[in-house]
């Protein structure tokens, strides 16, 4: 028997004919309670089938379309469906803002294509000058030294706009004393250093051009416009089946299908392109692609970069370039720099870091190590300048664990039986540029974070700067954020924790390393992370200031006399003098 039904107002009209006569039919009126019945089963049904669906959507989840998922934030000058960032709820997006405005760069005059050397600043055609003591007499321990700056291209012709990235010391290698000063930019081809005396004896200035005006911006057009330019891929395998394909988080358009690995729980989006014969869930290892740099540089640019002519460049002085320091005198007031500024977080004195204000920095050997780590839990979270610690304290713990991995990579492990010491490291999650790593051992720092009770018995150090270099600093500020809250989280549900944070520092720069990894980059990285952690009851370990106050140069893994100094640090936080 067959059956059509019309749906009609008041009712669904049912004509039914029999099989055995065409011509014979038996009509029915469906009634209006009838027909809401039947109305509620066809909604209820076309739920159920959207729901499962939409089951099959998130099954489907891990190979997307690029252009429904990369997108850009608002506000950035990123190129359309380049670079994907997590959406941020409208407080932190406010925080975003002003952090983007606090770091932003003095704007560079435009030049013409292609750039002319000549006119662009030149170490050696600029000087320095120092400036009287205000009030006069002579210099003494709490005053302020200011020195003027005046920079000039190539033909010795002043600049006259800002936008150079210099360094500033004052130091006596007898004393193995140095501190940092801080320099001001008046945007008219002037800068100002001014340094703080802290000890007695001669106190030598020391300029640094990093940077040329010109050259930061082309590293601010490199980021713009190819924030790919560090490569990322993965390994995916199946058997006897293997493919590798390019990942990130800013991958250059194109109709192929992607991966989507962005993490769960912290939002962290990661993507590579689906390889063609396996799926998604087949990815087993992430490595970095070493590229030639200088593709992406314009004619002429690389000339901006030349080591020992313009980057990384002493200034000379014009006139005496040290002062001499006597004791504070009672009767004498203290001489003030009319800028105002904040001072340095510390300073050298016969090789030894001393902190500005408390807490006095204690000196740790060996046995006082053990004693302060006795029964305690040390987690290092972090990149290769975090591991380089760990390094440091499995010297002086005995009992490191052979997890059969690689020890550049970890996860490691040590534990000192005896004195109840348990030491960790792990790795942060991409970007990482590691030569290659496991995709079981990312770990995200915030989902780490959840994982721990925390407690008077945990020390948690975290470090992560150094990956991040040629990317938006957008993702760098999200990722702050989030480990930020899980930082925030663990506190409240064990306040005695202690949470250290290591600051990013100099390196020694190459032409290739300054196109990803400039030192510039480095300090803009350093100013978010000290920015986004403001007010968070965290210690720091400033391994900006005790590496550029240092005479044992730029590294990206410390010397070892730095290594000792940011340990003490890191222990006396741990460790206070008590009273």
């Amino acid at each position: 028997m067959s059956s059509v039904r019309v749906l009609v107002c008041g009712g669904i009209y049912n004509r039914w004919r029999l099989p055995w006569n065409n011509n014979l039919t038996i009509m029915h009126f469906f009634s209006r309670r009838q027909c809401l019945a039947f109305f509620f089963i066809v909604v209820f049904a076309f739920i159920f089938f959207a729901l499962q669906n939409n089951k099959f959507i998130e099954l489907r989840k891990q190979q997307v379309s690029p252009t429904s998922i990369l997108t850009v934030t608002n506000g950035s000058k990123m190129q359309q469906g380049v670079c994907t960032f997590k959406q941020l709820p409208p407080k932190e997006a406010e925080e975003e803002r002003l952090i983007l405005e606090s770091i932003a760069w003095p704007e560079i005059p435009p030049w013409p294509t292609p750039i002319s050397i000549e006119t662009t600043c030149d170490p050696a055609h600029s000087s320095f000058t120092i400036l009287p003591r205000r009030g006069g007499g002579q210099w003494q321990i709490g005053d302020q030294l200011r020195v003027m700056i005046k920079m000039s291209d190539f033909k010795g012709r002043p600049k006259t706009s800002g936008g150079a990235f210099l360094l500033a010391r004052l130091k006596n290698s007898k004393l193995q004393a140095g501190v940092v000063g801080k320099v001001v930019d008046h945007l008219n081809g002037s800068y100002s250093a001014v340094f703080s005396l802290v000890w007695e004896g001669d106190a030598v200035v020391e300029v640094t051009m990093v940077h040329s005006a010109e050259a930061i911006a082309v590293l601010q057009r490199l980021t713009r416009e190819h924030p790919y330019r560090t490569a990322f891929k993965s390994i995916f395998r199946s058997g006897a089946v293997s493919d590798t394909t390019m990942c990130g988080v800013c991958l250059q358009p194109t109709p192929l299908p992607l991966c989507n690995f962005t993490d769960l729980r912290t939002g962290e989006p990661w993507f590579c392109f689906k390889p063609k014969k396996l799926s998604c869930e087949t990815r087993v290892r992430h490595l970095r692609v070493d590229i030639t740099k200088t593709r992406f540089l314009k004619p002429k640019e690389e000339e901006l970069f030349r080591k020992s002519v313009n980057m990384k460049v002493y200034i000379k002085a014009s006139g005496p370039a040290f002062v001499s320091v006597v004791p504070k005198k009672e009767d004498q007031p203290e001489a003030k720099s009319l800028i105002l500024i904040p001072g340095p977080s510390g300073h050298y004195y016969k090789g030894v870091w001393k902190a500005q204000g408390s807490p006095t920095v204690r000196q740790f050997d060996d046995p006082a190590i053990r004693e302060c780590l006795k029964a305690k839990k040390l987690h290092l979270y972090g990149d290769s300048t975090i591991r380089q610690w760990f390094e440091f304290f499995s010297q002086k713990i005995p009992g490191q664990f052979n997890l059969h991995v690689d020890v550049k990579v970890g996860p490691l492990m040590a534990v000192d039986h005896a004195d109840n010491i348990l030491m960790t490291y792990r790795c942060h999650a991409p970007p990482l540029s590691f030569t290659t790593v496991p995709v079981s051992e990312l770990r995200y720092i915030a989902n780490e974070l959840d994982g721990l009770i925390g407690g008077a018995d945990t020390v948690v150090v975290i470090g992560v700067w150094a990956h991040f270099g040629s990317l938006p600093i957008e993702l760098y500020i999200r990722r702050l954020l989030s480990i930020r809250s899980a930082v925030q989280r663990l506190l409240d549900r064990a306040p005695d924790t202690v949470v250290i944070m290591r600051s990013g520092h100099p390196r020694d720069m190459t032409l290739y390393i300054s196109q990803s990894y400039s030192d510039w980059y480095s300090m803009q990285i350093d100013r978010v992370l000290r920015s986004v952690f403001k007010g968070v009851n965290v210690h720091w370990v400033d391994a900006w200031e005790m590496v550029v106050a240092n005479d044992l140069g730029h590294n990206i893994h410390p010397l070892t006399p730095i290594i000792k100094n940011m340990m003490d640090v890191l222990l006396t936080h741990v460790c206070p003098i008590k009273g």
